[in-house]
């Protein structure tokens, strides 16, 4: 599903324009890249936590040059789903086969 899929079915559902829903949808991914990037980590109950992880300062391979690399301490954007969320997928009967083989 892409998000303008997502935004014409919150739409549909809602009754809400969807230059109105393609706005707040916008806007919600906004403030979720904006407070990540200051350090915060979101969490939503009932559907999931945007979470900072920290990667430890590595030694990597440039295997073309066979020359060491060393890359620093970072953080990478993580997103664990709730307990809920898990349930629900785990009952769902109906899985689209297609998009997990790919």
């Amino acid at each position: 599903m892409t998000k303008a899929e997502v935004i014409s079915e919150i739409a549909e559902k809602t009754g809400i324009e969807k230059t109105d829903v393609a706005a707040t949808v916008e806007a919600f991914f906004k403030v979720v890249k904006d407070s990540m990037s200051n350090g915060n980590n979101i969490y939503v109950r009932g559907f999931g936590s945007f979470v900072n992880k920290k990667r430890a300062k590595k030694v990597a391979r440039n295997i073309s040059k066979n020359t060491a690399i060393i890359i620093d301490e970072h953080f990478i954007p993580s997103f664990k789903p709730s307990k809920t969320f898990i349930q629900k997928i785990k009952n769902s009967k109906k899985l689209n086969v297609a998009t997990i083989s790919q």
